[in-house]
């Protein structure tokens, strides 16, 4: 029976674990550049034994950005500091994943510490675009609709970012299509009220997403993972569902994905949701079950032991893991202990791990 220290193999990418650092929005760059906060953030989570370790959600274009701080990777001066984080990351036996983004109609706002506020075009904000012309709460600008030559460029962008995460070294994608950001606003009947061939039907407004996934396999290689974020159901009948999330994951089989992490909501203001620990985890069980596909579970896991039980109940392949990460960067080291399961610390730390409590 696989348990959270349990190795997984993806195409050509061996986990040695299955706990994953989710992506995390740190809003501390400059022009989408890396830096040494983002070397340390991600260098430790992989000195604490992490399998994977995701940057924060990755702007495929400057419009792309939640906020004029987000990390970009819509030019080729971002690559050279990126690699110095990979390579490090490799280093210590971890593998390197970057999630590409698109904020959409929820872009162009301040970092949440500067309150969460529109940033005016005045000062150094930009236009918001988004599958229609609906804003996502008054606090929110109101977006342009995007044509069809927005869009494929759009798709563009994408591909140019994954081109740029390969250089980079990444050997893991994954891409945000959940929280009310550019794809899932496109997914959703709720944000999407297009009367094109990109609305309307489910099958129109998967299309944008299957043009993405299309499109950056032209340069991904095909033997490194593909993962997709969603956001499995909107807690409401007028959004997307999890009957829908079964139904999209029934397509992605084909189409080189190979695991769903599956958080929810964020894209219709004011849902009112029960959080208490693994409350999201049940959509990663229902979509691995309906469709065999890898999955990922995400959300208010913070234990070793509920870490572990998600794997050993079969109930998702890959635990990804935020908030605990922050409050403690070496969780495996210590969950491992807490499961008395012996897994290698790095060398430089090894005198703790055998001195135990003896200082």
């Amino acid at each position: 029976m696989p348990n959270l220290f349990s190795p997984l193999k993806i195409k050509n990418i061996e986990l040695k674990n299955r706990i994953v650092v989710s992506p995390m929005c740190e809003y501390s760059s400059i022009d989408g550049f890396a830096n040494d906060w983002h070397l340390v953030h991600l260098g430790s989570r992989a000195v604490g034994g992490a399998a994977l370790v995701f940057t924060e959600a990755t702007a495929v274009s400057p419009e792309g950005r939640i906020s004029p701080d987000d990390l970009g990777i819509w030019k080729d001066e971002h690559i050279s500091f990126l690699k110095q984080i990979t390579e490090f990351i490799e280093k210590q036996g971890a593998i390197p994943g970057m999630q590409l983004a698109h904020a959409g109609r929820k872009s162009s706002m301040t970092s949440p510490w500067m309150g969460n506020k529109i940033v005016p075009n005045e000062a150094g904000g930009w236009d918001t675009y988004a599958p229609s012309a609906v804003a996502y709460n008054s606090n929110y600008k109101l977006p342009k609709e995007l044509s069809i030559s927005e869009i494929k460029k759009t798709v563009q962008d994408f591909q140019d970012g994954a081109l740029r995460a390969k250089k980079a070294g990444f050997k893991v994608l994954e891409l945000h299509g959940a929280h009310g950001y550019l794809i899932n606003e496109f997914l959703s009947p709720a944000s999407n009220i297009r009367k094109d061939e990109y609305g309307g039907s489910f099958e129109n407004r998967i299309r944008f997403l299957l043009e993405i996934i299309e499109s950056i396999r032209k340069v991904w290689p095909e033997e490194n993972p593909l993962f997709l974020r969603i956001s499995a159901t909107e807690w409401v009948d007028a959004g997307w569902t999890e009957n829908d999330s079964i139904k999209l994951g029934e397509i992605l089989k084909t189409k080189t994905i190979d695991l769903i992490d599956c958080s929810t909501g964020g894209n219709i203001p004011d849902i009112k949701i029960e959080l208490k620990p693994l409350y999201q985890t049940r959509f990663a069980e229902s979509i691995k079950k309906a469709t065999g596909m890898l999955t990922g579970a995400v959300g208010l896991i913070t234990t070793a032991q509920e870490a572990n039980g998600i794997i050993e109940e079969n109930r998702a392949d890959l635990v990804f893991m935020a908030r605990q990460f922050l409050r403690n960067p070496y969780f495996p080291l210590s969950a491992a202990s807490e499961l008395n399961i012996d897994i290698p610390w790095p060398v430089q730390y090894e005198r703790a791990k055998k001195s135990g409590n003896k200082g």
